[in-house]
């Protein structure tokens, strides 16, 4: 037994792990697929959350890889939100076992990897329309116009 992420693993002698392994990850998909480690990672970051909020930080729906994380037990219910009654959910100490560590609080910031606000803000900023072009048809037009 040994000590992992403050809980406790089996393991074996490492001349039996080949055939330990494959005993124990037969039939299990090793791998998560993109969808379920961002939608994994808006857990972890925001929870508890409710599935809605999950689908709203992503864009798309998240139902199919909300019940597949929660089948692999790597997010659980965590109750219910006060104001709208739907499921929020968070992440288990298994997720934290599998990814190496001891608490949320170990988990890296987000900051470093988020782009800065004035880029943001310049992004979002309304573009100033430029002044249409006259053509001599327009100017033509409003000639006629002012001579009315």
């Amino acid at each position: 037994m040994r000590n992992v992420a403050g809980g406790w693993r089996f393991s074996t002698r490492e001349e039996y792990a080949a055939v330990v392994e494959g005993f124990v990850l037969e039939g299990q998909q090793a791998r998560l697929t993109q969808a379920a480690l961002e939608t994994l990672a808006v857990v972890a970051y925001q929870q508890p959350v409710s599935r809605a909020r999950v689908s709203a930080v992503r864009g798309v729906n998240v139902d199919g890889v909300m019940r597949t994380l929660l089948n692999r037990g790597l997010v659980e219910e965590a109750g219910q939100d006060g104001e709208h009654g739907a499921t929020l959910y968070r992440t288990t100490s298994y997720f934290l076992e599998r990814i190496g560590i001891v608490s949320l609080d170990e988990s890296p910031d987000l900051a470093p990897h988020l782009p800065d606000l004035a880029e943001v803000e310049e992004e979002l900023a309304p573009s100033t329309p430029e002044a249409p072009e006259t053509t001599e048809a327009t100017q033509v037009t409003e000639e006629a116009t002012d001579d009315a």
